[in-house]
């Protein structure tokens, strides 16, 4: 604001030193310096113009002279100089007779050698080439001429002519002063910005003095608020240690900074309380979460309404939930649980406990599910807490045990009278055959009992085999070869199938019973072909061809079978056909799958019936097998194997 009627008065300033440089340059003082320039110059051109006019003239008379008279010598040419200098009206002071290298060849009367000036070679050729030549010598207070004689073979007639210096030397400060002026008013614009510039620059120091000199008075003034103001910045920033000079007295300054010390006291201790709170906060939380994420039952948290809170790794690699359901309600997220959650909610219990079956990536899976509610110390509802745990291989392994069990007693209950009555069928048929009118039906009849008899010892021996599964007899074997022998053998029982393998052409040495591989691999291999046929049987698809395929990987420290086939696939409650007795086909006795997973886990592997891939030409996946089996061991039933050799230790 104060720099507003600086600038006026810098504009008021500037047009008064204006108005007082108009009269500098007015008109009649331009007029005035015009005039003496134009005279100066007109007496300059005068004088040029005479000498040239004569010299021009003199220089004729010669040229005519030589004409006339061809053999005319230098010496001859002094009295015509004379006579010539003589004759022209406004005289010449000296007259000179030069050859092309500027050399004096003749002069005329009182045109003495002392006062003879040389000439340059630059003007005897622009004489020579452009005509009469003036030289001006202010020194001298003379103009020179030089004119080329063109009647003369190289001679250049050099005259000259008293001036007056004075005038000259006038017109050379008319000049300079005309210069200067024209000069100075057209830098009369920058001089009035120069002098509003540094007007302005000496007024706005003046006022910045003003200004820092005001500021220091206020300074002193409020020097208590200004350290009230930066403490409060470092408070801001979070140094509750800042302390402010308390100020004597009772007034409102002083005052406010003892109520800003007191402030900041207050602030430290509820910072301290509630970072240690936040620690121990902090800590429980991490604790509880590295407990939830690493435990392998499932947990998940819920609000009062149903919603998710909290969802462990566990629950949802069980669950498989996706990642926008992970805050929905608990009957969206897993309507499996819902009927649970809404019996907890109605009946008002603080728990129940339930086994839920559940599918989940074409799997069946048995969950022991928990829901108990969370409620504050006051006994306000906060929500409820589901855990749950997949107990799928529990039950199988529970039922696996069961089975056994009842396969042992059957087997025991059974297999005994089996020969008894096979013999008795025996010795009826040879005793009663002569005796008995229609001979063939009692030998029908009685091979009916043997077949039916040699029917349940089968099936007993399947009861004994899976009630009681020897121990692998593990020798060091190539399991390239077991598998390329189990395909050769299925090849011969099953023409009507294509069949592709993919194994590795060098031997895999394993440690395993060759015997009870190869019965696992025939019997998968032998299933691939039954489904198969179960497909035909409901009706195959135009076009379709049966195959299957047999795979082998070697991978870090594991083999990887695959048998795949295109048949009629697998039900969803795949998981069950692990199961004894449990079979998708009218004649199975459900114990080959049983029996080949017990096979594989006693080698240390795994079985595991996935979908198998989509084969070309067809519009349906189809089931696969596969096998994952460790490598050779090291060291197994009290022997050291050697890394390369195998041999003991």
């Amino acid at each position: 604001m104060a720099l507003v009627p600086t600038v006026l008065v810098a504009v008021f300033a500037v047009l008064s030193v204006n108005l007082g440089l108009e009269g500098w340059f007015s008109d009649r003082v331009r007029s005035v310096v015009g005039s003496s320039l134009a005279a100066a110059q007109a007496y300059e051109g005068e004088q040029r113009a005479d000498l040239t006019e004569d010299a021009t003239a003199l220089a004729a008379y010669l040229n005519l002279t030589k004409q006339k008279t061809f053999f005319l010598r230098d010496d001859q040419l002094r009295p015509l100089l004379s006579q010539g200098q003589e004759q022209i009206q406004r005289g010449l002071k000296e007259a000179y007779l030069i050859d092309g290298t500027g050399a004096l060849r003749t002069r005329g009367d009182r045109s003495y050698l002392f006062g003879y000036e040389p000439v340059t070679e630059d003007d005897l050729q622009r004489a020579r080439t452009e005509g009469p030549q003036l030289i001006e010598d202010w020194a001298n207070n003379e103009f020179r001429a030089l004119v080329y004689l063109e009647a003369f073979a190289d001679r250049y007639l050099y005259v000259s002519r008293d001036v007056d210096g004075s005038i000259l030397s006038l017109l050379d400060e008319t000049q300079e002063t005309v210069q200067l002026y024209n000069q100075l008013e057209s830098e009369r614009g920058r001089l009035l910005l120069n002098f509003g510039l540094i007007y302005l620059g000496f007024a706005i120091i003046l006022i910045l003095a003003a200004v820092w000199l005001g500021l220091w008075f206020a300074e002193r003034l409020a020097r208590p608020v200004g350290r009230l103001a930066g403490a409060a910045q470092r408070v801001g920033g979070g140094d509750l240690d800042v302390h402010v000079a308390e100020e004597e007295g009772d007034d409102e300054i002083a005052m406010l900074g003892r109520l800003f010390n007191q402030m900041t006291r207050q602030l430290k201790g509820q910072r301290e309380a509630l970072m240690d709170s936040h620690r121990h906060t902090e800590r429980r939380r991490r604790l509880f979460d590295s407990v939830l994420s690493n435990v392998t039952a499932g947990v998940i948290g819920l609000d009062a309404e149903g919603r998710i809170d909290f969802i462990n790794r566990a629950a949802e690699r069980l669950l498989d939930i996706p990642d926008d359901q992970h805050e929905a309600g608990i009957g969206q997220a897993v309507p499996e649980f819902e009927a649970l959650f809404a019996r907890l909610r109605e009946d008002g219990d603080t728990a129940m406990q339930e086994e839920i079956r559940l599918t989940r990536r074409g799997k069946l899976e048995s969950l022991l599910v928990r829901m108990s509610v969370r409620r504050t110390e006051g006994g306000r509802l906060e929500g409820f807490v589901v855990a749950f745990d997949d107990v799928t291989d529990l039950v199988s392994a529970q039922r696996m045990a069961a089975w056994g069990d009842v396969a042992r007693r059957i087997a025991h209950e059974i297999k005994n009278p089996l020969t008894p009555i096979a013999l008795s069928a025996e010795r009826i048929k040879r005793k009663f055959r002569t005796q008995v009118a229609e001979a063939d039906d009692l030998e029908q009849l009685t091979d009916v009992i043997v077949r039916q008899t040699n029917d349940l010892r089968r099936i007993v021996d399947e009861f004994s085999k899976f009630a009681r599964m020897p121990e692998p007899d593990r020798k060091e074997t190539d399991l390239v070869q077991v598998l390329r022998d189990a395909v050769t053998l299925q090849e011969s029982g099953q023409p009507g199938v294509r069949f592709r393998s993919v194994l590795p052409e060098r031997p895999v040495v394993m440690d395993l019973d060759a015997g009870m591989i190869s019965q696992a691999l025939t019997n998968l291999i032998k299933n691939a072909g039954e489904a198969i046929e179960s497909l035909q049987e409901k009706g195959a698809p135009t076009g379709h061809v049966p195959e299957i395929r047999v795979e082998m990987e070697e991978g870090d420290g594991e083999s990887l079978i695959r048998i795949m086939d295109n048949g009629i696939g697998l039900p969803v409650d795949r998981t069950r056909l692990f199961e004894p007795y449990v079979t998708t086909r009218a004649k199975g006795t459900g114990l080959g799958l049983p029996i080949v997973k017990k096979i594989i886990e006693e080698h240390g592997g795994q079985l595991a019936l996935l979908d198998a891939p989509v084969f070309e030409g067809n519009a349906h996946a189809g089931a696969m097998a596969e096998i994952r089996l460790p490598r050779l061991a090291k060291r197994r039933m009290g022997r050291n194997i050697g890394p390369q050799d195998g041999q003991e230790g």
